[in-house]
Order: structure tokens, then sequence, then C-alpha cells
């Protein structure tokens, strides 16, 4: 009875030893005598003899490496940036990472090949362009040239994102200073550009004062005033009131 229980524990051991769980996000490769196995092991239980085979897990989610490099720039100039590389495995390339790269691909193959792309671009660019708007063509830039070299690798590079960047004292300030200029002419211009366009209203509504003025002035022919002058007679004779009018025969002058 002792051995019977022995033997059954013995079994169970090495039937829960020869499962191997691969999880969501996950992907394995299995190993036999130390071949590898092509087919990739996807999500799920998975049997194995564990006295001749292993079963290796890789991730299959997005990873991040982060790193701090010292970059060179067109003028000549070492710029320090602590930069992300975002990457993962193409699930349909992880037996071939793991024969061809192994387990450490990210020192092995991802980080030698981005010191050598980052280099090339950013010795391509000024340094203050890493400090601007061209930051985002500076990363395009490494990672398509990443894609490029490690093409058929089974490595997805998704993104290069630098994180901060350490320009030199000197340097830093001096594009401070050229920005800030920028922002002041700028606001020079907006100012001129409104100045500009107030006298321009100004002017408009002088010129349109004027043309007014010319209409009435034009208006008021002698005819006209003799016209007008008789209707203010009328008008006076009409009223029932008292008054004294003075007048030369052109113009009347009341006095009540």
């Amino acid at each position: 009875m002792g051995n019977r229980t022995v033997y059954l524990a013995i079994g169970l051991a090495l039937m829960f030893s020869s499962c191997a769980i691969i999880r969501p996000g996950e992907a394995g490769v299995k190993t036999t005598l130390g071949k590898v196995d092509e087919t990739v092991l996807m999500q799920g239980p998975k049997a194995y003899f564990p006295f001749t085979t292993r079963i290796i897990k890789l991730p299959l989610r997005t990873e991040n490496i982060e790193i701090t490099v010292d970059l060179p720039s067109k003028e000549g100039l070492t710029i320090r940036a602590d930069i992300s590389i975002l990457y993962r495995l193409e699930p349909e390339s992880v037996a071939k990472v793991f024969e061809e790269v192994g387990l450490n691909y990210e020192q092995t193959l991802i980080l030698p090949i981005f010191r050598s792309a980052a280099s090339d671009v950013s010795a391509r660019f000024f340094a203050k362009d890493m400090h601007s708007g061209e930051r985002a063509s500076i990363e395009n830039e490494i990672r398509d040239l990443m894609t490029e070299r490690m093409q058929g690798r089974g490595l997805e590079i998704e993104a290069v994102l630098m994180k901060s960047i350490r320009l030199p004292d000197g340097l830093s300030r001096a594009i401070e200073d050229k920005l800030e200029a920028e922002q002041r002419a700028q606001q020079m211009q907006f100012i001129l550009d409104r100045e500009r366009q107030e006298a321009q209203r100004k002017k408009v509504e002088a010129e349109g004062v004027r043309d007014a003025q010319m209409i009435i002035t034009e208006g008021l022919n002698p005819m006209i005033i003799q016209f007008k002058s008789i209707e203010a007679f009328q008008k006076l004779a009409e009223s029932d009131n008292t008054k004294i009018i003075i007048t030369d025969g052109k113009t009347p002058m009341l006095i009540e």
C-alpha cells in the first residue's frame, strides 16, 4: 500500500510538472533535447515530457526599454537624452528569435541597432532641433532606420520617444534667449498689425464723414435754400401764435 502511494505521488508530480500554462500576452517555444520546435505555442495549457523537453515563455506585449544615451549633433556637440524604445515580438517569429538571438535579444539586438541608428540620425540635426518641434521628426527617423536594419529579425519597433533632452548649459540658455526674442518680435508684430488696422478703420471712417458732408454741401444750392425759406414762411403764417417776423425776404428771424 505504501509503494502504491509513492508511485501515485510520483505520477501526479510528473503529470503536473509536465504541463505548462501559456498566459495571455505570452507565447511558448518547445525545445526537445536541445532542438527548437518551430511551432509557436499560444495561450493555454501545454503538455510536455519534462525529462527531454522544455517550454520557454516569451512576452508578446509591448515592452519598454529606457536608456540614457549621448547623441552627437550636426555642429559637433554631445547631447544627453533619456529615451524610451517601445517594441514587441512578432508572434509568428517567436521561435526564430529564440533560436537565432536567444532570450537576451534586448542587449544583443535592439540596443546596438538603436545606438547606431540614433547616432546616424542625430548627427544630421542641430542641437537646437532636438529641443524644438523637430524632435518628432528625429524620433520617427530613428524608428524607421531601426525598422529597416531589423527587417526579418522578428521584432517590431513601435516607437522611439525622446523623453528629455539635456543640452550644454551655454547652448540651452542661448536657445531660450532666442525663443524669448522671437516671442517678443511676434508680439510687436501683432501690435503693429493691430495699430495699422485701427488706422485704416479711422481713415475709412473719416472718408465716410467727408463724403457725407460733400453730398450735403452739394445739395444746398441757392434754389434749395430759397425753397426751404418759403416753406418756413408758410408754416409761420399758418401758426395761431402771435409772432413778429423780421426778414430780408430771404430768411426769417422769429421774435415771439
